[in-house]
């Protein structure tokens, strides 16, 4: 397998493996977004965060990104991390590790603290936030309805960078590009391509 950054151009394909989830509590969404609503997102988020691309002989299987956690200035050392891999993908291993990669991209951006929510139950989610040291900070109490049912959103958070004060900016992306390629590689191998 093979990792690498998003392009606009892989909106079909992440939306594929996306529209795998939209009528599951897994994503809040209820209507699949358009492929050029999709590549705008793409494109939004990662003008300035990772977006990461699993391959495997040249398919796309699964995506992880970072996002904005919360609007205000404040909270700018933060992100919100998501994963979606293809169905065909899951308990393989490789969700954890486009996950740690994405985490390691973020900590050189200078991100202090990441964030992830989870609609309960979903067990394998849970175990990957758990797995990789994140601890759960708290549970929104039927805080979206969905597929006929109120749904909980168990909150958990990983502090992946020292709280230094004054804190340094966080970086874009482009600016640590090498080193980020270089992560890649440290989990997916020589073959890792880096498309910013």
């Amino acid at each position: 397998m093979t990792a690498r950054f998003a392009a606009a151009g892989d909106a079909e394909d992440l939306l594929a493996i996306y529209a795998q989830y939209i009528d599951t509590p897994v994503t809040f969404e209820t209507v699949l977004p358009s492929a050029d609503g999709f590549r705008g997102r793409i494109k939004e988020i990662s003008a300035f965060y990772p977006y990461l691309v699993l391959e495997e002989e040249g398919k796309i299987v699964g995506y992880a990104y970072a996002h904005r956690h919360m609007a205000r200035a404040a909270y700018g050392w933060n992100a919100e991390l998501s994963v979606y891999l293809d169905g065909a993908f899951l308990s393989r291993g490789i969700g954890g590790k486009l996950y740690s990669a994405l985490i390691e991209i973020c900590a050189l951006q200078g991100i202090r603290t990441v964030y992830a929510g989870v609609t309960l139950p979903n067990e394998r989610s849970e175990r990957l936030h758990e797995s990789l040291a994140f601890r759960r900070i708290g549970v929104y109490r039927n805080t979206g309805f969905k597929g006929g049912a109120w749904r909980d959103v168990a909150w958990f958070e990983k502090n992946i960078a020292p709280h230094s004060v004054p804190p340094s900016p966080v970086r874009p992306i482009g600016e640590v590009a090498e080193d980020a390629e270089r992560i890649l590689k440290k989990y997916f191998g020589e073959t890792a391509a880096l498309k910013i």
